[in-house]
C-alpha cells in the first residue's frame, strides 16, 4: 500500500472516530435532529400545556403529587361550575386506557368523549382546537406511556348551560411555522391556554373580541382572583414589562416590582418552556390590541 493510501485510510479512520462522539445535530446538515412524538409529547405536557396542573391529583396543601401523575382529582369551582379533572392515565376502568388516539384527540380538540358527552370548562376546548395534528399526536404518544393509576373520582356538576359542541368538528390542524414568530407565538399561547384565563366571558365562553383583556375571576381558597388584562389597555402591566420581566412572570410567577403572583398560572410547568417558545410568546403578547373587561 503507497503512502498516500495509508494517509487517506488514516485519515477516513480519524473521522470516523471524530463523528461518533459528536453531538447528533452536528451531523445533520439540515438543522436539529427531529424530535420523536414521545419527546416532543413529553416537553408539551410538562412544560407549556401544563396538563398536570389541573389532572394531577394534589395534597392536602395542594400540592401536585407526583406518584400520581394525570390521576385526576382536582377540584376547581367557579359560579355555576364544580368541575373535577378526570383520571387520564392508561387505566382501562378508570382512566382513558379503553380510548382510542382517535377517540383521545377528539376528546382533547373537539370536548367530546367516546360517548358522545361534551367536555365541559375549565378544558380550553376553544383553544385546543387550534392544536397541530403532530402535536395532538405527541400528546397521545405520552399519555399511552404514563403509568396507569386506579383512581376514580366523581363527576363534575354544571349548572351553566353547556353548549352542545365546540363548532365544526376539527379533523386537520397544520403545523404553524416557527419562522413566524408572531404566528407560532399566537399558537404557543393556545397550547398555553393563556387566553382561557385572560379573555373575559360572554354566557360561557371567552369573549374572543376582547382577547388578553382579563377579568375572569377564580375562588382561591377564601379570596376572589381576577385575571390581568395583558393588552396596551393595562399600561402598568405587561406593556411596560420588559421581554426577561414577562418570562419571569409566566415561568416563576413574580413580578417587576418583587410581588408574586396568585398560584393559579401553572408555573411548575412553565418554567420549563423553551427559550424559543418564550421568545415566540411575548412576541405575540406585544401584537395584543387595547381591549377591557366587562
Amino acid at each position: 500500500m503507497s503512502r498516500a493510501s495509508k494517509i487517506c485510510l488514516l485519515v477516513f479512520a480519524f473521522l470516523l472516530v471524530f463523528a461518533s462522539v459528536l453531538p447528533a445535530t452536528t451531523l445533520r446538515t439540515g438543522g436539529p435532529v427531529p424530535e420523536t412524538p414521545l419527546e416532543r409529547g413529553t416537553y408539551l405536557v410538562q412544560a407549556i400545556m401544563g396538563c398536570g396542573t389541573c389532572h394531577t391529583t394534589r395534597d392536602a396543601k395542594m400540592q401536585p403529587i407526583p406518584e400520581m401523575e394525570l390521576a385526576g382529582g382536582r377540584v376547581i369551582d367557579r359560579e355555576g361550575i364544580h368541575a373535577v379533572a378526570p383520571n387520564i392515565t392508561p387505566d382501562p376502568e378508570t382512566g382513558i386506557g379503553k380510548w382510542t388516539d382517535a377517540q383521545i384527540i377528539n376528546a382533547i380538540r373537539n370536548g367530546k368523549r367516546p360517548d358522545g358527552s361534551i367536555i365541559g370548562p375549565p378544558m380550553p376546548i376553544a383553544f385546543y382546537r387550534n392544536v397541530s395534528d403532530s402535536d395532538m399526536r405527541a400528546v397521545v404518544a405520552y399519555l399511552r406511556q404514563v403509568k396507569p393509576i386506579n383512581h376514580r373520582v366523581e363527576k363534575s356538576v354544571y349548572t351553566i348551560r353547556l353548549p352542545q359542541d365546540y363548532g365544526p368538528v376539527v379533523t386537520h390542524v397544520a403545523d404553524v411555522p416557527r419562522t413566524d414568530k408572531v404566528a407560532y407565538g399566537r399558537y404557543v399561547a393556545s397550547l398555553g391556554h393563556c387566553m382561557l384565563c385572560h379573555t373575559p366571558e360572554s354566557q360561557g365562553r371567552n369573549d374572543l373580541t376582547k382577547v388578553g383583556a382579563g377579568g375572569v375571576d377564580f375562588k382561591l381558597k377564601d379570596n376572589i382572583v381576577l385575571s390581568a388584562n395583558l393588552t396596551p389597555a393595562n399600561p402598568g402591566g405587561i406593556p411596560s414589562w420588559t421581554d426577561d420581566q414577562i418570562k419571569t412572570a409566566i415561568t416563576q410567577g413574580i413580578r417587576p416590582d418583587g410581588s408574586k403572583m396568585a398560584p393559579i398560572m401553572a408555573f411548575a410547568w412553565y418554567r420549563n418552556t423553551s427559550n424559543p417558545d418564550l421568545d415566540a410568546l411575548v412576541a405575540y403578547l406585544r401584537t395584543l390590541k387595547p381591549a377591557t373587561a366587562p
